[in-house]
């Protein structure tokens, strides 16, 4: 089977397992650096080229979208939906995880347990909405925000006022959360494919840090997660349609509650923590669902 990982960076820890565990078993597997290939539509065709030659005869594509490039990305990914190549991330459902409001919007529609959260834009009443995520502690999350940059925790209820206002006053876009108190500057991320968790592991922040992204500096440790907390995170994946995710969760007192639902999730901090081989699961979800014939395919005809 012709394999394309779509990543801009093809020496990312994540992309070279991907490519390993491909070839391993018996794949042909390439990098394509999405941002650098273009499209040409006309009437009947769709065709996506690298250079000067167009890209063909792919059976699967892999993609590893950054969020500073998400409308390209989709745009592409949806160029090789049309070539009716597997992909293992729809542009659909790409566009839906990485727009924070619109991933809550929808979890929160089909009963996903969520922090509750309040969205707008210059409210005349700030204490009112500060009081209706349940006062403070609370957190300001920029929409536009990855791995931990963009949230802050706000302590006072002056504190949360400065916060909302200066984001407000820079016409930025802003989410405010609830923050759970309980769950300790820890959380954990769930590993899900094909309607399965496959691998968790807890995230906990250094210490004074409310964050636990390993960005951060946090570290990993292997957990076993709870029956509701396997159900939820798929619960999650399923409601934002991904086959493939990363799911954040909290522990709170009154149950699993989902923090974001990542449609490119890191391997190395994964598979570092369990032990667990999620490149090759991947792979095997590829070879479970592309039905693109044999895998051991002689020539390499990807074209890139």
């Amino acid at each position: 089977m012709n394999i394309l990982i779509l990543s801009a960076n093809p020496k990312l820890y994540s992309t070279q397992r991907l490519v390993q565990a491909a070839r391993e078993r018996g794949h042909i597997a390439k990098v394509m650096d999405h941002t650098r290939c273009y499209v040409v539509m006309e009437s009947g065709q769709n065709n996506i080229f690298w250079k000067d030659h167009i890209v063909s005869d792919v059976d699967a594509i892999i993609p590893r979208i950054g969020a500073s490039v998400t409308f390209y990305g989709s745009s592409i990914i949806r160029q090789f939906e049309m070539k009716k190549a597997f992909t293992t991330l729809s542009s659909l459902a790409l566009v839906r995880s990485r727009d924070k409001l619109r991933a809550t919007q929808i979890l929160a529609h089909h009963g996903v347990g969520i922090p509750k959260t309040a969205f707008a834009r210059n409210p005349s009443d700030v204490n009112h909405l500060i009081g209706q995520v349940g006062g403070t502690p609370l957190i300001v999350k920029l929409l536009e925000g990855t791995q931990g940059l963009g949230v802050v925790l706000a302590e006072t209820q002056a504190a949360a006022r400065s916060v909302i206002e200066a984001f407000y006053g820079i016409n930025a876009n802003i989410l405010v959360q609830e923050y759970i108190e309980e769950a300790k500057g820890s959380d954990i991320r769930c590993i899900v494919i094909d309607g399965k968790v496959v691998a968790a592991f807890q995230r906990q922040g250094v210490e004074g840090e409310f964050r636990s992204n390993l960005h951060r500096g946090g570290s990993g440790t292997l957990i076993k997660l709870k029956k509701n907390e396997k159900e939820m995170a798929i619960k999650a994946a399923k409601a934002l349609g991904l086959d493939i995710a990363g799911v954040d969760m909290l522990r709170s007192n009154r149950g699993p509650l989902i923090l974001e639902v990542n449609s490119s999730p890191g391997l190395k901090g994964v598979e570092a923590a369990t032990g667990i081989d999620v490149a090759g699961l991947i792979i095997e979800y590829i070879e479970k669902n592309a039905n693109a014939g044999t895998p051991n395919r002689k020539k390499d005809n990807i074209g890139v």
